[in-house]
């Protein structure tokens, strides 16, 4: 018997496990090993803020796709690898073998060079720790004067201001104040040029700042500095700068690019470990991709066929992710801006797409 350990219950080996529940791989066991038994679906986490969603319809239960997939289940954190001897070196203190691996463990916060991040901010990720955190900020904020800072302007901050704005709004909360902080001319960059100027108006009208060309270098009690200088006073700061790697892969010696996310090839293949796969927001592929959901979700498939190939001696197959991806972006209030390529549209109907579109994916899992 092979043994195959997945480490991490991301988007790409929800897929993994589907492919196992409806063929098991031949002579192979497998190993799931995640910190949660759950992985919460990051695209309806606004909604749930917002108050649209109960925290299950956001959720799905990795145990009960393991079960189903005849998957062993480990509830614990991957801390290292060891190359030479094939093992998963564990949080528990576990050793796993293993004759090939698969990483889809996601990124960390990037709090970069911010100092008191520990201390005083409150990270979006790992998810699970903002979701704890979450019903204490909002009693927090019925506090009055209350003031809010989200350091960062990217899609992941914007959706989280939006969606805490409607649910201030619709508990009655009169805060002092909620402010982006970001060092981009304006909020989502990258983005196509309309749908930035419509993120702008909808954040004006909702109350949101927008504190542009900043970048916050230290979060002090009650405020934050920033680099010309000033500080903005702030009772809770949200960490929201994007994706970072996790310390691990490249400290066990697997082949990184120079922000430690694995480097794979088309078959999603470790460069320097074939025995390796990667895919998600962890790996780095071969034709570079943004830190995306959509990518996370389409690498799935030929990830799990892959695997599925190595552990039966087949062929494997190269994967080219697609040059344009569609991006959903809740703004509150049930409303919504999409980008395709230079392309953008908003309005009452694209979060009615984006809710249809996410509850078909848990649905589809989830049952």
């Amino acid at each position: 018997m092979k043994q195959l350990v997945l480490v991490g219950g991301g988007h790409a080996h929800v897929h993994v496990l589907a492919a196992l529940a409806s063929a098991p791989f031949a002579a192979t066991q497998v190993t799931l090993v995640s910190p949660y038994s759950r992985q919460i679906y990051s695209g309806m986490l606004p909604g749930w803020i917002a108050g649209y969603y109960a925290l299950e319809d956001c959720a799905l239960a990795l145990d009960a796709l393991a079960r189903r997939a005849g998957v062993r289940f480990v509830q614990t954190a991957c801390t290292g690898l060891d190359l030479e001897a094939r093992q998963v070196r564990c949080a528990s203190g576990e050793a796993i073998a293993f004759d090939y691996l698969s990483i889809d463990s996601g990124p960390v916060a990037d709090s970069g060079q911010l100092a008191g991040t520990e201390q005083h901010g409150l990270p979006v990720r790992p998810i699970e720790g903002f979701v704890a955190a979450w019903p204490g900020l909002l009693e927090k904020a019925r506090q009055e004067g209350f003031r809010l800072a989200i350091v960062g302007d990217g899609a992941a901050a914007i959706e989280l201001a939006f969606a805490m704005q409607t649910r201030f709004a619709a508990e009655g909360i009169k805060h002092g104040g909620l402010t982006l902080i970001g060092s981009n001319p304006q909020p989502l960059a990258g983005f196509p040029f309309l749908l930035r100027r419509k993120a702008l108006k909808l954040l004006a009208a909702q109350g949101i700042a927008h504190l542009g060309r900043r970048r916050a270098l230290a979060l002090l009690p009650g405020r934050v500095q920033l680099d010309d200088g000033t500080a903005l006073t702030a009772d809770a700061v949200l960490v929201a700068t994007g994706a970072a790697a996790p310390a691990w892969p490249a400290a066990s010696s697997l082949a990184t690019d120079e922000a430690g996310f694995i480097r794979v090839t088309p078959m999603l293949q470790s460069v320097s470990h074939p025995f390796v796969f990667a895919a998600g927001d962890v790996a780095a592929y071969a034709d570079a991709r943004p830190k995306s959901g959509v990518f996370a979700v389409r690498a799935g498939p030929p990830l799990a066929a892959n695997l599925r190939a190595i552990c039966q001696g087949q062929t494997l197959q190269a994967w080219q992710p697609q040059k344009r991806a569609l991006y959903l972006l809740s703004t509150g209030l049930k409303y919504a801006l999409a980008a395709w390529g230079g392309f953008s549209f908003s309005g009452a109907w694209v979060w009615r797409w984006k809710d249809s579109i996410d509850r078909r994916f848990i649905a589809r899992f989830g049952s």
